[in-house]
């Protein structure tokens, strides 16, 4: 009898490069430049720096696949796990259920442990975010709307990528529709446990955040092999009233839109956005805000007397509001934090996350004229059009008021499109973010030859340029 996970495993195991439209290819590689960004910078992290150390001591194993950035070789499952945490090391990664850093390293592993073709990578990395995707939305969200307002539920998260990242690895290594389905199965019997709402609720905030990447990655490399080497998983997981969404805590279930359009709508596409911020995204309105009032008018970081922002209904918790920074993690979900930064005139980027800049006297003073509440319209605005984070921002300034609100976040795709980063803003981060680590020569090759990786013959010749 058919179930939800062999029909994607069907829809998986069948499709080629040729079956994917442009826009799917298109956001593929747009989505794998910019994650190897995050990760080249993300070596400066303290969260990467963690992830190679780990590593090191305990996954050097076969020389299977490569670290990004600093080139070290070890098992693929160790790649994998170290180069996820470097691609979220910094929050700089996309969001859109944050896929990336958890579905991307395991295939990446693979595809460079089998020298792949480009294609074959593209064709692994869009099924992972389609799936991981699907599965994700079918679950219950902090977004939900449930009597006119939406509320963090006591168990949310994102494991639900392992499903994208363990059958991005079994296309990669030929699986049968079977075998993929049963790594399906598998992938959600050892799924990570959902993590989000204690991260929001418990200061200091941890260091796994809403779910370690590394550790995803490492799910998601696992369950397929596991089925290689003659486990049995659970077809029937994504349905019935015991299955995945169950034992995960979710708040509701529709196996039906899982599977609905599936190969007709791809539905990562305009779901997965492009940062232009390392932080949390759900303050990033209110920062396009900001930014725009200190563009337009030329606003010096004195001149200010005081900000307000009006942002998504989870603006409440206490992680957003911490003002206690600390280390990176702390920086990274601290909105008077990010807002002072950016009035101070501190270009986006990895700088944002320096110890110096986060010990700085002056911004540490500035982040009191910092304050911020739900907007009034969120739900409303939330109910016309799911990607909509609809903020405002009021500074006081010069004796007077500058408001600016905007309905979405740059880095939205939109019919608008100012709402889009496009190509060269996206290459101009992919490259301020490698070169942190790389000699110039290379970061402009990697970001030519990633633009058009569907060229590449044997990703092993993109994956060289990657690291030092």
């Amino acid at each position: 009898m058919a179930t939800t996970i062999t029909k994607l495993a069907d829809f998986a195991h069948n499709i080629t490069f040729a079956d994917l439209p442009d826009p799917v290819v298109r956001e593929t590689k747009r989505l794998l430049l910019d994650s190897f960004g995050c990760a080249l910078a993300g070596v400066t992290s303290d969260k990467g720096k963690w992830g190679i150390e780990f590593s090191r001591q305990f996954f050097a194993g076969t020389p299977q696949a490569t670290v990004l950035g600093i080139g070290d070789r070890m098992s693929a499952i160790g790649a994998a796990f170290v180069n996820g945490e470097l691609i979220n090391g910094l929050d700089f990664d996309a969001a859109g259920k944050h896929l990336p850093p958890f579905v991307i390293p395991p295939s990446l592993a693979v595809a460079e442990m089998n020298r792949a073709s480009g294609q074959e990578l593209i064709v692994a990395c869009a099924l992972a975010h389609e799936v991981g995707m699907r599965i994700g939305l079918a679950l219950g969200s902090y977004r939900d709307i449930k009597d006119g307002k939406t509320s963090l539920p006591p168990v949310t998260g994102h494991s639900s990528a392992v499903f994208g990242g363990a059958v991005g690895v079994a296309k990669l290594d030929g699986f049968s529709s079977s075998q993929t389905a049963q790594a399906l199965g598998m992938a959600g019997l050892i799924s990570p446990v959902q993590t989000q709402t204690p991260m929001h609720k418990n200061l200091p905030t941890n260091s796994g955040k809403y779910l370690m990447a590394g550790w995803a990655s490492q799910a998601a490399l696992t369950a397929p092999y596991l089925i290689k080497a003659g486990h049995r998983g659970d077809i029937s997981i994504l349905d019935g009233e015991y299955g995945y969404w169950r034992f995960t805590g979710s708040t509701r279930w529709d196996a039906e839109a899982v599977i609905s359009g599936l190969g007709e709508e791809w539905r990562f596409v305009n779901k997965v956005p492009i940062k232009q911020y390392p932080c949390c995204r759900m303050m990033h309105g209110g920062l396009d805000c900001l930014a725009a009032i200190i563009g337009d008018n030329q606003l010096r970081p004195e001149e200010i007397d005081g900000i307000h922002a009006y942002l998504e209904a989870t603006c409440v918790e206490p992680m957003f509001n911490n003002t206690d920074i600390t280390n990176q993690i702390d920086a990274q979900f601290s909105v008077a934090y990010n807002m002072s930064v950016l009035a101070c005139g501190i270009k986006p980027g990895v700088r944002w996350q320096e110890y110096d800049t986060m010990n700085d006297p002056g911004i540490r003073r500035f982040m009191d004229k910092v304050t911020f509440e739900p907007h009034p319209a969120y739900v409303e605005a939330l109910k016309k059009d799911a990607n909509t984070r609809i903020s405002r921002v009021e500074v006081s300034a010069r004796g007077r008021t500058f408001a600016e609100e905007r309905d979405f976040i740059k880095g939205t795709i939109t019919s608008d499109p100012a709402t889009y980063i496009n190509d060269d803003e996206l290459m101009a981060k992919f490259k301020d973010n490698a070169s942190r680590i790389l000699p110039i020569h290379k970061v402009n090759e990697a970001c030519s030859r990633l633009m058009d990786l569907e060229n590449a013959g044997d990703v092993t010749t993109v994956i060289e340029l990657l690291h030092l």
